[in-house]
């Protein structure tokens, strides 16, 4: 899925790094660049490549997770796809009605040791918006990310949207495991045990336009700097 052979993504992951010196300058450099794509819930049938990520300049957790993870094996930094539940309350705000939602963690191998984050799904506009709207509802987390969760990747340790490493994190239902990549863990029996592939497709695709609606509102405020209208909370 990840096809590391491709030429388009192997001119932009030397792009992003060739003035790098070290492994982490590479991996910030990658990380960077993915955070910065915008948020948003594509219709689809079908994950993903990365390329087609990149192509679109936009993508939902798993697009940018590929991404990431195409990108940093380019350049030879070994990467992979932690799989957690967590409870739909992480999500309030942007989802609706799901008691546990899938979260990536991208986990990457650097001095020795894996470090995992997140918090390359969201952008810094939706981050900061998002956290805004937490402030006025009062909420600790929602919109997928805690009110005093991580919002960057140092690349010395692990930095998660929840604010706690998974281990610890009360909203974390169980741990999956890790994968090479995304088409790896939906072709394996833990996720076809769990959840029906052409029911979990067309149920996310139904979500899709408000989960888009809230992204778009979210980078529209933090865009402005004016503050959103009270909203009450539920």
């Amino acid at each position: 899925m990840l096809d590391l052979g491709d030429a388009r993504l192997s001119i932009r992951a030397r792009a992003l790094t060739q003035l790098c010196k070290t492994e982490r300058e590479k991996a910030l450099a990658i990380y960077g660049f993915v955070k910065r794509i915008p948020f948003a819930k594509p219709f689809k049938l079908r994950l993903h490549t990365p390329r087609e990520v990149l192509d679109a300049g936009r993508g939902d957790a798993v697009d940018k997770v590929s991404l990431f993870v195409a990108l940093l094996r380019i350049v030879k930094i070994p990467a992979r796809v932690r799989y957690i539940e967590v409870r739909g309350e992480m999500f309030r705000g942007l989802i609706s009605g799901m008691s546990e939602v899938p979260r990536l963690l991208a986990e990457v191998w650097l001095d020795g040791r894996w470090l995992a984050t997140d918090t390359y799904v969201f952008d810094a506009v939706y981050m900061a918006a998002a956290r805004q709207r937490l402030e006025e509802q009062g909420w600790e987390c929602g919109y997928g990310i805690h009110r005093n969760g991580n919002s960057i990747w140092n690349g010395m340790e692990s930095a998660y949207l929840g604010g706690i490493e998974t281990a610890k994190d009360p909203m974390v239902l169980g741990d999956l495991g890790v994968f090479n990549d995304a088409l790896e863990f939906m072709s394996s029996e833990a996720f076809s045990s769990m959840h029906p592939l052409v029911s979990r497709t067309v149920g996310w695709n139904l979500m899709a336009p408000a989960m888009n609606k809230v992204v778009r509102d979210l980078h529209e405020e933090g865009s402005s700097g004016m503050p959103a209208a009270p909203r009450k909370a539920s």
